[in-house]
């Protein structure tokens, strides 16, 4: 049997009322119900929610919950017009050529002559140790004093691990998020190099430590850019639970993890405490903490209106909703700059539909409280409701701001392959190991905003050498 929520809902209000006009039950009894009857509120609002109205993740929904299926398009499947498409090239220089003679005794009987080829060619991947040997030049003169010539800077020792393999072991094990075991089975079977799961850890931690003035350089661009995007997640390090903080923008991406996911930890990180620019975010209070613009994430709103208009029948979420949805294609359309006049008609359209929730929606009554001085207990949909009415301003922010995104995507994109990371690791082992990967990740996305390639800046890392964008940045260009 399925439960429809809207009468659940509909009988729990009658207990209310019921309760509430009964005058014969003693205090004791009416808490108890009153107890059962807010008990059975929560779940039922639990039980409505899923991650198209709320902020739950998809994999915590039902598997046969029905999602909601895409708009349909003109386009035919495949790749659109103006688009540029990628193949395989032939290249001019192979390394490997293969001549293939005709056998002479499956052609017909005649003269034959020499004209040309006919080529195809296969590529492929050939993953194989390369040895690097240095000798440096030894003189000795006629006392017999030695005299050694300078090995370059980074070979320090009689043998030892090159660049290359520093920075595929940092890219697999940080960037493709694979344990360091399977990194160590990578080597050994792909290119029969034996590494140690510690060594793999050293090499994080020297790129760690190499990266200190590239983080610093980083949270400095930050503070002093236009508008930041801040989000935070929970995540395990040794079982206790951490919050990992970002702060980013399309061309930056800092990444820490804190015990305290408030204004404790953001104060330790120092960038949302010197920054005077748009912050965008997804409400936590913490943030408004801070002396700077806001701009509010809707996608969680839409979200919220969806529980709103589907789980509780309030009809001015659902016109809100689609508001906010076409005001984004107006704002996409017109390329971020509405004209004065049409920010006004529709910030008074938006207005016109908090006035409508206010009817619909409107605030508990305070006299009907059975204490006095007991504050008023408001549903979820109002209190989105009055979200919606005192931060309107930070909630059309895009459509004022041209800088200003719709969401908070960039915040949610650069932080979520942490939690894939937490699905395949199970957690940090140390607080050190959570470091690591916060600083040498935040790097890697950096780098990938930058278009440059993370193999390549890893290697170049380890050679002592930062991507041109970072020197550049320090120089304040």
């Amino acid at each position: 049997m399925r439960l429809n929520s809207g009468n659940i809902k509909e009988t729990m209000a009658e207990a209310r009322r019921i309760l509430d006009e009964e005058k014969n039950i003693s205090p004791a009894l009416r808490a108890i119900f009153g107890l059962i009857l807010v008990f059975m509120e929560a779940m039922l609002t639990r039980l409505g929610l899923n991650s198209e109205n709320s902020s739950k993740p998809p994999s915590t929904d039902e598997q046969k919950t029905k999602r909601k299926k895409r708009a349909p398009s003109n386009k035919k499947p495949g790749g659109q017009p103006g688009r540029i498409g990628k193949q395989l090239k032939p290249v001019s220089d192979p390394d490997i050529i293969h001549d293939i003679k005709i056998d002479k005794r499956s052609l017909p009987q005649g003269q034959y002559k020499e004209s040309g080829f006919e080529a195809r060619q296969i590529i492929d991947i050939d993953v194989s140790v390369v040895v690097t040997e240095y000798r440096a030049q030894v003189l000795v003169d006629e006392l017999g004093n030695r005299f050694v010539a300078t090995f370059p800077e980074n070979v320090k020792r009689p043998i030892q691990y090159g660049s290359s393999i520093k920075a595929q072991s940092v890219y697999l094990s940080q960037y493709q998020l694979t344990p360091f075991a399977r990194v160590q089975d990578f080597f050994m079977h792909q290119a029969n190099i034996t590494i140690s799961q510690g060594s793999v850890y050293n090499f994080n931690l020297e790129a760690y430590k190499a990266l200190t003035s590239f983080e610093a350089i980083c949270k400095n661009q930050l503070i002093h850019s236009r508008r930041v995007n801040a989000d935070e997640t929970g995540i395990n390090i040794a079982g206790k639970k951490y919050w990992l903080h970002t702060a980013c923008n399309e061309r930056w991406t800092h990444f820490f993890p804190h015990k305290k996911r408030g204004c404790e930890a953001m104060n330790a990180i120092d960038i949302l405490p010197k920054f005077k620019g748009v912050l965008c975010h997804d409400h936590w209070k913490s943030y408004y903490r801070y002396r700077c613009q806001h701009a509010l994430c809707n996608a969680h709103h839409l979200r919220e209106l969806e529980w709103s208009f589907q789980e509780d029948h309030q009809k001015w979420a659902g016109d809100m909703q689609a508001f906010l949805i076409n005001l984004n294609k107006k704002v996409e359309q017109s390329q971020g700059k509405l004209s004065k006049k049409q920010q006004r008609y529709y910030e008074q359209k938006y207005e016109a539909i908090l006035l409508a929730a206010e009817i619909q929606c409107p605030s508990p009554d305070v006299m009907k409280r059975a204490k006095a001085n007991e504050k008023p207990k408001k549903s979820k949909s109002r209190n989105l409701l009055e979200r919606l009415i005192h931060y309107k301003t930070d909630v059309l922010r895009f459509m004022t701001r041209e800088d200003i995104p719709f969401t908070n995507n960039q915040g949610e994109n650069d932080l979520r392959m942490t939690k894939v990371q937490q699905k395949i690791s199970g957690c940090f082992r140390s607080e050190e190991g959570a470091l690591i990967f916060c600083r040498v990740r935040a790097f890697l996305i950096t780098c990938r905003k930058h278009d440059v390639d993370a193999s390549q800046a890893l290697k170049d890392l380890f050679q002592g050498k930062l991507p041109d964008f970072v020197g550049r940045a320090k120089l304040g260009e």
